[in-house]
C-alpha cells in the first residue's frame, strides 16, 4: 500500500510542479487560431518531458527508501554493517567518487545504486544478499553499484528518459491535432480542438510510450554491461564479478518497486528481452569473459 501512495503522490506532485512551470512560462500555448504553433509545441514538450524525468531523479533517493524500506546506516551496529560500510568507502575511493549513503532493506537478494549525482548517491542491500552471498561475492555486487555511480548511469538514464518523453509528448499531439481536424473539416463552426483531439492524444502517448520503453530499457543494459566492466576493474578480475551473478542466477528472482527496477544488480526476465531492463545473467558472464 506505502508504494501504492507513494506513487500516486509523486506523480501528483510532478504534475502540480510541471502545471505551474508551464502556465508561468506561456508554454501551454502551441494551440491557436491558425493551428498548431510547433516551436511553442517543442518548448511545451521539453518541459514535461525532462522536468518529470529531473523531479523523478531529484526525488530518487527519497523514493527508493521509502518503496524499500531501506534504513540508512549510520553508525554499524553489527559486524555485517561494519563490513558493509569498510567495503563500500573502499571502492568508493578507489573509483574516486565521494563516499555514498549505505543502506539495509528487507527483501531477497538485490541491491540498488541511486541519487541524483554522484556526491550525492545511495546504495542500498538487502538483508537476503548479505545472508546469501559471501564476503568476495557481496563485493562484486558492490563494486557494481558503486560503478553505477562512477560512470553518472542516474544522470545518463534520466537524460535519455527526457529525450523520449519530448517526443512522445511531441508526437502525441501533432497527430491529436490531425485526427481531430479531419474528423471537423466540414464543421465550421467548432472552435478549439474537440473529443477526438484529446482520445487521439491519449492513446498515442500509451502506444508511443510503450515504444519508448524499448529504447530506455535497451540503454538500462548496456549500462549493466558497463557496471560489470567496471566492477572487475575496481576488483582488478571478473572472476568475483562472474561468481556474484552466478550466485544470483541460482538464487529466485528479486523484484524492486517498479521506479527502481532499473538499478538494481538482477532483475525479472519479462515477456520479451525488448522490455527487460537487465540482459540475461549468462550474457553478461559471457560479456566478462569475453566470449
Amino acid at each position: 500500500m506505502k508504494r501504492v501512495i507513494l506513487l500516486i503522490a509523486t506523480n501528483i506532485a510532478v504534475m502540480l510542479v510541471l502545471s505551474v512551470a508551464v502556465s508561468l512560462l506561456g508554454l501551454n500555448r502551441f494551440l491557436t487560431a491558425n493551428g498548431l504553433n510547433l516551436g511553442v509545441l517543442l518548448a511545451f514538450s521539453a518541459v514535461i518531458g525532462f522536468g518529470g524525468a529531473f523531479v523523478s531523479l531529484l526525488l530518487s533517493k527519497v523514493i527508493a527508501k521509502w518503496s524499500t524500506g531501506a534504513q540508512v546506516i549510520s553508525q554499524p551496529r553489527n559486524q555485517n554493517e561494519r563490513w558493509l560500510l569498510e567495503t563500500v568507502a573502499r571502492l568508493a575511493q578507489r573509483a574516486q567518487i565521494p563516499m555514498p549513503e549505505v543502506a539495509i532493506y528487507e527483501g531477497e537478494p538485490n541491491a540498488f545504486a541511486t541519487g541524483p549525482s554522484k556526491s550525492s548517491s545511495l546504495v542500498a542491500v538487502s538483508t537476503g544478499l548479505l545472508n546469501s552471498m559471501g564476503q568476495r561475492e557481496g563485493e562484486a555486487v558492490l563494486a557494481h553499484e558503486i560503478a553505477h555511480v562512477a560512470n553518472g548511469d542516474m544522470v545518463t538514464l534520466t537524460l535519455i528518459q527526457g529525450v523520449v518523453n519530448t517526443f512522445v509528448t511531441f508526437l502525441a499531439r501533432v497527430i491529436g491535432y490531425f485526427v481531430d481536424s479531419m474528423l471537423r473539416k466540414n464543421d465550421e463552426s467548432s472552435s478549439g480542438p474537440g473529443l477526438g483531439y484529446m482520445l487521439t492524444t491519449i492513446v498515442c502517448e500509451m502506444v508511443f510510450g510503450i515504444l519508448a520503453s524499448i529504447i530506455v530499457m535497451y540503454f538500462s543494459r548496456q549500462r549493466e554491461y558497463r557496471a560489470d566492466d567496471g566492477a572487475a576493474q575496481l576488483l582488478g578480475s571478473p572472476s568475483a564479478m562472474v561468481a556474484a551473478l552466478q550466485r544470483l542466477g541460482g538464487l529466485p528472482p528479486a523484484e524492486l518497486p517498479g521506479n527502481m527496477a532499473a538499478f538494481g544488480i538482477s532483475g525479472r526476465a519479462g515477456w520479451s528481452a525488448l522490455f527487460t531492463s537487465h540482459p540475461a545473467i549468462e550474457d553478461r558472464i559471457r560479456a566478462l569473459l569475453g566470449r
